[in-house]
């Protein structure tokens, strides 16, 4: 008796490098728009329109996803990774010589759609080329592009803008990333003919709207806080005719015999309410990352490199404990289930603890919460892909990764639309509640001057905005656990062995 066998080694290298481009891409999105600032002042350009380059990077992330993997398969993985990884080298080392936003806007839109096609191949070759005994293992990779790479994006931010002090890296540092991934693609990757027959089955028509659709609703959620939501005529006919076309785009994939994501896999107890709960999942994780930056930033002036380590207190524990997760998931007597709820529960706690904060916290504050989002975050997310991917044919294996990581790029867009529209609102209600609290105390204003009072109120107001946040956050954590345990129950694979 003999331990099971193991994928060929050729198999484990494309792996690991297509593993090394999907994290190359979430580090392009995130330190591209972390590190906007110092490219704004580098090149010249103004907020408002510098605000249309993370718009266009994410619009061409979100409309490529649904279709990557069938587009992977036509023209075979090997020869599909190494295109979409040579257009973001390429326009990584051009992009720092651009001064002209329309073509940085026009470049970043197509860097967008080639690091958008490379997430959906991690898991679908997961799905396909790790058995059932280790498969567990090869979604932890998938899991780190949720949980550790935008943590380390924070880091290397502050790296390139404040201890190197080249904001030009913010775009090349990707570029020996790329070379790497594709030599161990092209040499671990069988070699495939490309099968011109599939263009014949496509479904152009859904796919013409899908993208259009998905252009729109993205425009809608990054430029909405900016331009006033359903005063701005651009946004209103954004978000209407964006739904109106991604709807008419889901039709057709549900009618049309050979889509592109196959929609009828969400009929599944285990895939439809996961779907569920992943996107809200998504938007809670806004906790560890987004509101502790933007309290720091404002409030306490820190750069992106000070508040860099609260990041990695989540990003590097990601290199081992999403493994520890795994091994724990393929124990008989483990329910997924109960895990997933702890790791729930674990960032519910984060979270309230969070709602805790005073204007007067700083770095040392939040070191609990964020020990606990390192803790709850793998538990949550390997759990949740054990549960799903359980139920579904590695020949489904595309289909799902097409569903799954547009569920992912809208999850995180519609978790900073909600946290910047909240920080509006709730900053709006706490300055009238204070600027009111102040009048009715005629002791404060004799002491401070209007400036003054003024940057006090800003500082509370944000604050309690960003507790406020928290709180929502944490008890939407917490509604998510019913959820989790009224998914269908999934026992630990038995391991093969050989005679």
């Amino acid at each position: 008796m003999s331990k099971p066998a193991l994928p060929p080694t050729k198999i484990l290298a494309a792996l690991l490098g297509i593993f090394i481009s999907a994290m190359m891409a979430g580090l392009n999105n995130r330190v591209g728009t972390l590190g906007l600032v110092d490219v704004r002042g580098a090149l010249g350009f103004g907020v408002d329109g510098s605000s249309w380059i993370t718009t266009s990077y994410l619009a061409g992330e979100i409309l490529i996803t649904p279709f990557a993997t069938w587009f992977a398969i036509t023209f075979s993985v090997r020869r599909f990774h190494t295109y979409m990884v040579l257009i973001i080298a390429s326009i990584a080392l051009t992009l720092p010589f651009v001064n002209d936003l329309s073509l940085v806007i026009a470049l970043r839109f197509v860097q967008g759609v080639a690091s958008g096609a490379l997430v959906p191949l991690l898991m679908m070759m997961a799905l396909k080329a790790l058995p059932l005994h280790i498969r567990l293992h090869g979604l932890v990779l998938y899991a780190m592009t949720a949980t550790f790479s935008p943590n380390i994006a924070i880091w290397l931010t502050g790296q390139w803008t404040d201890e190197v002090n080249n904001w030009r890296l913010i775009y090349w540092q990707v570029i020996p990333l790329c070379f790497v991934a594709i030599a161990l693609v092209r040499w671990g990757a069988p070699k495939e003919a490309t099968k011109y027959g599939r263009f014949k089955e496509g479904n152009w028509l859904g796919m013409g709207l899908g993208v259009i659709g998905m252009a729109l609703l993205t425009i809608a959620l990054t430029q909405g806080e900016r331009l006033d939501w359903f005063n701005s005529t651009l946004i209103t006919l954004a978000l209407i005719n964006g739904g109106a076309l991604l709807t008419l785009y889901l039709i057709t994939e549900w009618y049309h015999p050979t889509p592109f994501i196959s929609l009828r896999l969400l009929g599944r107890r285990n895939l439809g309410l996961g779907s569920l709960i992943f996107t809200l999942l998504l938007i809670v994780f806004m906790s560890a990352t987004v509101l502790p930056m933007n309290f720091l930033t404002a409030v306490q002036d820190y750069r992106v490199l000070q508040s860099s380590q609260l990041a990695l207190i989540i990003a590097l524990p990601q290199l081992v404990l999403g493994s520890v997760v795994a091994i724990l998931l393929y124990k008989k007597w483990v329910d997924a289930r109960v895990v997933f709820a702890i790791g729930l529960l674990t960032i519910g706690i984060a979270c309230f603890i969070g709602a805790g904060i005073t204007s007067s916290w700083n770095r040392d504050q939040f070191l609990v919460t964020q020990i606990l989002q390192a803790i709850g975050q793998p538990m949550a997310v390997v759990s949740m892909l054990f549960l799903m991917t359980s139920v579904v044919q590695p020949h489904e294996g595309p289909y799902f990764s097409g569903i799954i990581n547009t569920l992912r790029v809208l999850g995180t867009l519609l978790g900073g639309a909600l946290v910047g529209h909240l920080l509006t609102q709730r900053g709006s209600l706490h300055t009238d509640t204070l600027i009111g609290h102040a009048s009715t105390s005629s002791s404060y204003l004799p002491i401070l001057n209007p400036a003054e009072l003024s940057h006090i109120f800003a500082q509370q107001s944000l604050t309690l905005s960003i507790a406020d946040i928290y709180r929502l956050f944490g008890v939407l954590a917490c509604l998510l656990i019913p959820i989790v345990l009224s998914m269908t129950h999934v026992p630990a694979p038995s391991s093969p062995v050989t005679n």
